[in-house]
């Protein structure tokens, strides 16, 4: 026994060389192994001294920005720049214009000191300069293969929402995601539902209310989804979540009776799919709901039932979640007649006419004014003003033909329905109205609503009877004072509306159709004052900003519509399914 070393295997030659060889070369091929280190990507100029959105501004926005979905808590889809107005609308010109992902074309961009901030079909965001249309930075989130099919979403999207230095999107495969205002880069995102199992996305953004993220779901029809869909509050700095609700009543809940004792499994949809306004006096958010599915008419041995809270007004704590109120616009749905849209906060004078009313509350003291929820917030094409401290029934009024509410109780506004199997209904699933947004101007103290006159027949949609197929008008917008009801102009025509409304400081009211004219009116008479014909329907939603001093005009066109399921009405109409355009005007 020794203790001197023993010789070890030799290293000499060829196997010597390799050894060496890869010694040498380690840190060379484990530095190309592991990613680099991620570098912060360049901030654009224009957005190097970019100034944190903040509560105030969103509770009072400049109106040379346009930075909360329809240009502030109350949803008048209103801005008071006048540099645009009724005596120099005919001089727009287009200034520039950007190609967007092609698709449902249903967006409305914000601005904030100069900057464009463009959500797209499919979760793409761009940051754009708002005088030229160059971009900045591009956010394009990696979308599960086959997501739009599975929840229907078909990668529809609407809006984006701005807080501090953040840009926020809720997405297709029901994510919230958090982006940096200044380069696009993702801050955090976090899941809100299952779109595989659940069949669960969002097709707009949220609702940014003191520091949380309110928003509300798209559950597919066949989502097995207990409990029906739901809203969530998400913390603004980290995406947690912070409450949920589900829209169809528990058991348990008041209106949980409703439901004529179908298990909780069983109560599925009334999807909250649109935005909700918001009052920061009474510190509420106001959210409508869609009908269940299965439809009224397919739930098996239920009959006279509500469906709590389908088509229903929901009066939210956004910091807790617990209702304060509720009222239900169509109980029973068995026609698909969602009331997701835009309910407005208005102060008015509350006045309605009984030649243009039917039905009135009759303890109503005309002349006094209230803060109301005003609009039509359905695809019945009905006008309801409602309380919107306690939901009182105040007044509603039909405006296109329609037979499915046979009547309102006007002392506590419950409605009547007609029965599942009359034909025609009127009007047809696709409204009516539907999510292009009605606006309101406080110079004229009036709504102003885009709508289809449609009915469902037997197998397809059909003109309202007695109207002469080759004649009727399709397209109806139609201007309704808040105070009285009555109707103040409308605009008829053959072709289809399926676009949004926009008024003005400068007396205007925006809108385009369904055959690419987009127009001026003039918002207290109707009057057309400028049209221009762009390259597919105006699906979008119209907005306006300034920078600089100089007011611009955008608005979005799209290669695919919803509206085209009107054509059959109108063959002699045509419209082209090309490229999605955002274009933006201005004067001279």
């Amino acid at each position: 026994m020794t203790d001197r070393p023993q010789p070890g295997p030799s290293v000499t030659g060829a196997p010597f060389a390799a050894v060496l060889l890869a010694i040498l070369l380690a840190p060379v091929i484990a530095s190309a192994q592991e990613p680099a280190a991620a570098s912060e990507p360049p901030v654009p100029e224009l957005l190097r001294e970019f100034a944190p959105v903040t509560n105030d501004m969103l509770l009072e926005p400049r109106p040379e920005d346009w930075i909360t979905y329809r240009n502030g808590y109350a949803l008048w889809g209103y801005s008071p720049l006048d540099q645009i107005d009724t005596e120099t609308v005919g001089e727009l010109r287009l200034v520039w214009s950007r190609a967007m992902q092609h698709g449902y074309q249903e967006v409305e961009p914000i601005v904030y000191d100069g900057v464009m901030f463009l959500s797209h079909v499919e979760d793409i965001v761009e940051a754009l300069d708002a005088t030229t249309g160059d971009l900045l930075w591009r956010y394009r989130r990696d979308l599960p293969a086959g997501v739009m099919d599975v929840t229907g979403s078909r990668g529809r999207y609407r809006n984006i929402s701005i807080y501090g230095d953040r840009i926020f999107l809720a997405t297709n495969d029901a994510y919230l995601v958090a982006l940096d205002a200044r380069t696009g880069a993702v801050v955090w995102e976090r899941r809100r539902g299952d779109y595989q199992e659940h069949q669960v996305s969002q097709t707009n953004g949220p609702l940014v209310v003191g520091g949380k993220l309110i928003t509300g779901s798209r559950c597919h029809p066949t989502s097995t989804l207990a409990g029906g869909c739901f809203i969530t509050a998400n913390d603004i700095e980290t995406g947690a979540e912070l409450w949920r609700i589900n829209t169809a009543a528990t058991p348990d809940q008041p209106g949980g009776d409703t439901w004529g004792g179908i298990p909780l499994s069983a109560r599925t949809a009334a999807s909250p799919w649109m935005v909700g306004s918001y009052d920061p006096e009474q510190h509420l958010v106001f959210w409508g709901t869609g009908p269940a599915w299965p439809l009224a008419e397919e739930l098996e041995g239920l009959y006279d039932v509500d469906l709590l809270y389908t088509n229903t007004t929901l009066a939210l704590d956004p910091d807790t979640g617990e209702m304060a109120w509720y009222f239900q616009h169509l109980p029973r749905d068995s026609w698909d007649l969602d009331h997701t849209f835009e309910r407005m906060i208005v102060r008015t004078e509350v006045s309605p006419d009984p030649a243009a009313v039917p039905w009135i509350n009759p303890d109503l003291r005309p002349g006094e004014t209230r803060k109301v929820l005003t609009g039509v917030p359905g695809k019945t094409g009905v006008v309801w003003t409602l309380d919107a401290e306690t939901g009182e029934f105040l007044w509603a009024r039909p405006t296109i033909y329609q037979t499915v509410m046979t009547d309102i109780d006007v002392e506590t506004g419950r409605v009547s329905i007609a029965h599942e199997d009359a034909r025609p209904s009127c009007p047809h699933l696709f409204g009516g109205k539907n999510q292009p947004s009605g606006a309101y101007s406080p110079q004229t103290n009036a709504i102003y609503v885009p709508m289809n006159q449609t009915c469902q027949g037997e197998r397809r949609m059909e003109h309202v009877p007695g109207a002469d197929p080759a004649t009727a008008p399709v397209g109806r917008f139609e201007a309704v004072s808040a105070a009285t009801g009555r109707t103040l102009w409308t605009h008829q025509q053959r072709a289809p509306f399926y676009g949004s409304a926009l008024t003005t400081g400068g007396g205007l009211v925006f809108l385009g159709d369904l055959v690419r004219r987009f127009r001026a009116h003039d918002a207290a008479s109707g009057d057309v004052l400028w049209e221009t014909i762009l390259n597919c329907p105006v699906g979008g939603r119209p907005m306006t900003y300034s920078v600089g001093g100089r007011q611009y005009l955008a608005i979005g066109s799209g290669g695919l519509s919803m509206g085209i399921y009107f054509l059959p009405l109108t063959p002699e109409l045509s419209t082209p399914t090309g490229s999605n355009t955002l274009f933006v005007f201005a004067l001279p």
